[in-house]
């Protein structure tokens, strides 16, 4: 029987600075380009984010944890894997995610007036389930950095900013990119841990198709870019340059990726990506709601 702490433990909580930072940004790219604030719609975002989140994290621990994928691994606990919980009540707890998740989205979609977007939700919710779950697993196929980057990029982010203006903007697209590509390193990394015992079991990650080399490079590659591209916001938002300043946060997990090669050696390169992810998710805000009053004074 799995304790409390145990069950926080699976929820792998070091993971939901991705889930935040697309909102963060969203929001702050509504204010870019409206005074208006709504700040139950925001929060309401978040809450679906961070559900998704939890959501996916006990998903693939039933799914990895049925198949075998877990019973040999270094990193985070897993409830099934280790046997600490039945796996059908780690599925119930995925579940319950979603359907709060869903709940939620619902709510925010009724505020907004944005019914179309159900059909993103809906998609998300199967995105999430579809990543470790069912008889095809695309995270399995090499396609789990590709949706990463979808849904906590683009989908999260942009989502944000339409449900609370109705609109989308430059700086929300840039935004969407650069946190979604520091979403996909922190997974790169995840993975690039778990290439020998992947291998064994058959799931084809992008980073075992890569192979440990160049799937180890492109983790620095993705927060080179996602830090660079606010720059082309310079122009019109001089404030953007703040981003710059998640450089340094960023130089000890591209060593450390590049030149450790141990698998526990990598576990401390994902707490640290998501430290990335919040600061530059923090900086890129205040950089838009700066600018925003600036030319509102």
């Amino acid at each position: 029987m799995a304790t409390t702490a145990q069950w926080v433990a699976g929820a792998r909580l070091r993971t939901l600075p991705i889930a935040i930072a697309p909102v963060l940004i969203g929001t702050a790219a509504a204010l870019d380009v409206s005074t208006e604030f709504h700040p139950a719609r925001a929060l309401l975002a978040l809450a679906v984010a961070l559900l998704l989140q939890i959501g996916v994290n006990y998903s693939n621990d039933y799914s990895d944890g049925i198949r075998g994928t877990d019973d040999v691994r270094v990193g985070p606990l897993r409830l099934t894997g280790s046997k600490l919980a039945k796996a059908e009540h780690v599925r119930n707890a995925a579940f319950a995610c979603f359907g709060a998740a869903a709940l939620a989205g619902v709510t925010l979609l009724w505020l907004s007036g944005t019914w179309w977007l159900l059909l993103v939700g809906v998609a998300a919710v199967f995105a999430a389930w579809g990543y470790t779950g069912g008889k095809k697993p695309y995270g399995y196929r090499g396609l789990g950095e590709v949706f990463v980057f979808l849904f906590f990029g683009p989908v999260a982010t942009l989502g944000t900013t339409y449900t609370q203006v109705l609109q989308i903007s430059w700086p929300a697209l840039l935004g969407a990119l650069g946190t979604g590509l520091i979403a996909t390193a922190l997974l790169m990394a995840n993975n690039v841990r778990d290439i020998p015992t992947d291998k064994e079991v058959g799931k084809l990650t992008l980073a075992v198709r890569l192979g440990d080399a160049r799937a180890r490079a492109s983790y620095p590659v993705m927060l080179g870019v996602a830090v660079l591209l606010p720059l082309l916001l310079l122009p019109t938002r001089p404030w953007a340059l703040l981003v710059l300043l998640c450089l340094p946060l960023c130089i000890a997990p591209c060593r450390t990726m590049l030149r450790n090669h141990e698998p526990a050696g990598l576990i401390p390169v994902l707490k640290a990506t998501g430290i990335i992810n919040l600061v530059y998710a923090a900086l890129f805000a205040a950089a838009l709601v700066i600018g925003a009053l600036a030319r509102q004074a």
